[in-house]
């Protein structure tokens, strides 16, 4: 049986060697590069570079994302906040909270869409839970409800329309758009719009749920596409890790987080 230690192991490898720990800083610095772009920037043998990357991978630091014929490279520190929790949580139980918001926000990643220069945000986390369970939290209305405090609301077939609707009784919605993909439990991909008639030159905003089982937890890949401006990829990068850490917890515990800023902020969607 493998040992929380053992799983721990390919995370110390990739990180003991100088020149993965310099790959790490560069990603942590430009999340989303190419391989020549890491080359260009460290001087390094494509092949060498490729050997280090593929360590990195294997530990889970690095996220490899397909753009047409690119392979983009994102930093995914959660590991290293695993080691951190384990051994820092453990003696200082007071901080748990703390230290697992940390993590959470930790999680996230981001990318620049180089080719229309529009951001793209782009989230991963790990859920202990069912692909099933993931899907059925990202489109039950009730479930929503409780970690989103908006019900999602929609038959989730193509072509349907969704409704983000306030939990409040005011029957107030802040956020509509229409089902694009929906292949349940694995992809879901939606239009993101604050209102029905908000026009934009580059057309609404995309999201796309991608939930990939490994065992007993998920990997949930949250992308965020076409935002119109860095302000509002900043915005999402607050909002979006804070609803789904309150679903991970929700899933996990079985209770939501206890604070009231786990909403997204609901004038600020794309």
């Amino acid at each position: 049986m493998t040992t929380q230690q053992d799983a721990l192991d390919p995370v110390f490898k990739a990180m003991a060697d100088a020149t993965r720990r310099t790959l790490l800083d560069r990603l942590r610095r430009q999340s989303g590069q190419t391989l020549t772009e890491l080359c260009a920037s460290l001087n390094m043998a494509r092949q060498s570079a490729t050997q280090h990357l593929d360590l990195l991978v294997q530990a889970g630091l690095v996220v490899v994302v397909r753009r047409g014929r690119e392979r983009l490279h994102y930093l995914n520190p959660a590991p290293i906040h695993e080691i951190g929790e384990r051994w820092i949580s453990a003696y200082d139980a007071p901080r748990l909270a703390a230290l697992s918001a940390i993590r959470d926000r930790a999680e996230e990643y981001m990318v620049t869409d180089t080719a229309t220069t529009i951001p793209t945000y782009v989230y991963v986390t790990y859920i202990r839970a069912s692909a099933e369970q993931v899907w059925k939290a990202l489109t039950d209305a009730d479930v929503t409800a409780q970690y989103w405090h908006h019900s999602n609301v929609s038959d989730w077939q193509v072509g349907s329309a969704w409704e983000h609707r306030r939990i409040d009784g005011s029957g107030v919605v802040d956020v509509v758009g229409t089902v694009l993909e929906e292949k349940p439990p694995t992809r879901l991909t939606v239009t993101f719009e604050t209102a029905p008639d908000k026009e934009r030159v580059n057309g609404p905003s995309v999201v796309t749920f991608l939930i990939e089982p490994s065992g007993d937890v998920v990997r949930l890949t949250v992308t965020h596409e076409n935002l119109p401006d860095r302000a509002m990829f900043d915005r999402m990068s607050s909002g979006w890790p804070a609803v789904l850490a309150n679903l991970k917890s929700l899933l996990e515990t079985g209770s939501v987080l206890p604070a009231a800023i786990w909403d997204m902020p609901k004038d600020e969607t794309a």
